[in-house]
Order: C-alpha cells, then sequence, then structure tokens
C-alpha cells in the first residue's frame, strides 16, 4: 500500500504547514488571507491559524516574555503538526520572533514544513501600524514588542521569503505557490 493510499481504500491528501513569520505590519496576515483562498481552489483541507485569533482561544492565559512567546508557537506548531498529518493546508500567520521555537517547530512537523519569511522593512511596517501598536511601543506603553525592544531573529534560509515593500500581493502569494507545486504538494 502506497503511503497514499489508507486503509480503507480513501486516497489521502499530502498536508503541508505553510508558517509565516515577520515583524507586525510586514503583512503575513494579508498574505495569510489570500494564500488561503488560492489554495481552497485546490484542496477543501485549508485552514489559517492566525496569531491574534489563537493568541484570543487557545493561549489566552500566556503573555508576552520569551518563555511565553515559544510556548505559543510551540501550541501553534502542535496543532499545525496535527493537521499537517491528516492532510490539511495549514497556514500560519504569526510573528514567531525566535529562530530555535520555529526550528523546534520545522523538527517536530517534518519536511512538511514550509518557512515563509515575510519580510518589510521595520519603517515600513510602522508606517502600516493600523493598531497603534509601534506607536504605542515607541511611546514605552507596550514593554518587549517585537522589532522595537525585543528581537525578531529573520530566518536566515527561508523555504520562500516575501518582500512585501517590493512585491504585490498577487506576486508574493504567487512565490508560494510556485513553492508548492516545486514540492509536488499541487499540481
Amino acid at each position: 500500500m502506497s503511503d497514499q493510499a489508507t486503509a480503507n481504500g480513501f486516497e489521502k491528501s499530502r498536508g503541508v504547514t505553510l508558517w509565516l513569520t515577520g515583524l507586525s505590519g510586514a503583512g503575513k496576515t494579508t498574505i495569510a488571507t489570500q494564500l488561503i483562498e488560492t489554495l481552497k481552489s485546490h484542496s477543501p483541507y485549508v485552514e489559517l491559524l492566525d496569531g491574534d485569533i489563537i493568541r484570543t482561544n487557545l493561549t489566552k492565559g500566556l503573555g508576552f516574555s520569551k518563555e511565553d512567546r515559544d510556548e505559543n508557537v510551540r501550541r501553534i506548531g502542535f496543532v499545525s503538526h496535527i493537521l499537517t498529518r491528516n492532510g490539511v493546508f495549514v497556514v500560519v500567520s504569526a510573528i514567531s520572533p525566535y529562530a530555535a521555537i520555529r526550528q523546534e517547530v520545522r523538527e517536530r512537523i517534518g519536511e512538511d514544513f514550509l518557512e515563509i519569511f515575510v519580510n518589510a522593512p521595520l519603517s515600513v511596517c510602522e508606517g502600516r501600524d493600523v493598531k497603534g501598536l509601534y506607536k504605542r511601543a515607541r511611546a514605552g506603553e507596550i514593554k518587549g514588542f517585537t522589532g522595537i525592544d525585543d528581537p525578531y531573529e529573520a530566518p536566515p534560509n527561508p523555504d520562500v521569503e516575501c518582500r512585501t515593500d517590493l512585491e504585490t500581493l498577487e506576486e508574493s502569494v504567487g512565490k508560494i505557490i510556485e513553492e508548492l507545486r516545486q514540492r509536488k504538494y499541487l499540481a
């Protein structure tokens, strides 16, 4: 029996986690939303795990210390792993600022994990600050804000890099779709 077939004869699709990481305001949610719509035309098994929604529902009690941020990412990674191994296209949109915990999640999920660096300069992210978070962080109202007084560890070798300050939304999503095609997740 091939790894694509289950014991009862049903075809099992190959799942994948698309982990979008980057600063607040870089464009993760914008790309994720468009990516979800594009993927739904290829598979009915598509889920979005958005960092803000996860914090409201799954990790509500966690703060923003390094340990709590790592635990937040670890929990998102756990859910992603379960969905991925069950044939779901999982799109994660979360700052996930620390490289070590992203690597831990990559190791848990294995070859079906793609790290997508949604890259825009801090000045561009601050200019897109619809929630006013950077302004509040600069004013000292928010402590430990990623990119201001807490580090963001950019991926040195992401599977895909989307430069949202230099390319259109369609170009960014297209790069991800092309990577999925090259890796045989999409026809």
